[in-house]
């Protein structure tokens, strides 16, 4: 059997989630490079402005819509004007857009369950349910989700948000079972902390504890993890980790969660110590 062909980048038409910032941003000006014509999904309508007229002044072909990934019909709507608008179907999907609200699970509003899964995983969901029938229809495409390096293992703090990155990965290998038979590939990114305006709020929030597990490792740029998108879809690939460390996780995740979890409860227990003799001080 012939293998599925890579997919043509040159003249391709990718939408992208979560366009108008960070990965979402880095990813549509590395297409644009490529050749390829880029719409942009988000909310705000401003920053997709300013982002669109970014691409352009490097000569990109682009078209945005603003809609919220967790109003499916909102989805579907923006996404069959951008075909229209742009008059190809969709070739790529990069679902990149997602919130981030870490927190101590005792002390989390159920609110924040709720949206962790509902921007996530339903919004990631609700795109892919937009183009997948095409695609199969047509045989050719790429997929690809943002999941997280929280989606890869249980991370103290992350009791709202990790569930969500984890039911993104379930999801995408489901989907990776289904659309190998049609040549569409499917592929899922765990980056790590990554330099977006979304980090700067996540920070807002993060206990002492999850920062200590974090330790001195510096996030990496949006430009790193459009890098590792990309490649990913020009090689097929299903797991995308842009750096050392996730990849590693991502292999040999299974092997090592006793040990990084016995170093993550002992940073932890540090962090206490330090806290309750500075309440006794």
């Amino acid at each position: 059997m012939t293998p599925p062909a890579r997919p043509k980048l040159a003249s391709a038409h990718a939408i992208i989630t979560g366009g108008s910032s960070g990965i979402g941003l880095a990813t549509a000006h590395l297409l644009v490079s490529r050749g390829a014509a880029v719409s942009l999904v988000a909310r705000g309508r401003e920053r997709l402005e300013a982002a669109a007229a970014e691409l352009r002044s490097s000569g990109g072909t682009v078209a945005f819509r603003t809609a919220d990934v967790c109003d499916k019909a909102a989805v579907e709507t923006a996404f069959t004007d951008l075909e229209r608008e742009l008059g190809k179907p969709c070739d790529v999907l990069v679902t990149s857009a997602g919130v981030a609200r870490p927190g101590n699970f005792l002390d989390l509003p159920d609110e924040v369950f709720h949206e962790m899964m509902t921007v996530d995983y339903f919004g990631t969901l609700h795109c892919m349910r937009a183009v997948l029938p095409g695609m199969t229809q047509r045989r050719r495409g790429s997929v690809v989700a943002v999941s997280s390096a929280a989606g890869l293992m249980g991370i103290f703090g992350y009791g709202a948000y990790g569930p969500a990155k984890f039911a993104v990965r379930g999801l995408m290998e489901s989907l990776r079972a289904e659309m190998a038979p049609y040549g569409v590939h499917v592929g899922v990114v765990f980056p790590p902390d990554v330099n977006t305006p979304q980090l700067v709020e996540e920070n807002r929030w993060k206990p002492e504890e999850t920062r200590a597990i974090a330790g001195t490792i510096r996030p990496l740029s949006p430009e790193q993890v459009a890098a590792a998108i990309v490649a990913g879809m020009e090689r097929r690939r299903f797991v995308i980790c842009p750096d050392i460390g996730t990849r590693v996780l991502a292999r040999w995740g299974g092997v090592l969660a006793p040990v990084l979890n016995a170093e993550f409860d002992r940073r932890v227990r540090k962090v206490r110590r330090h806290r309750s003799r500075t309440c006794t001080d």
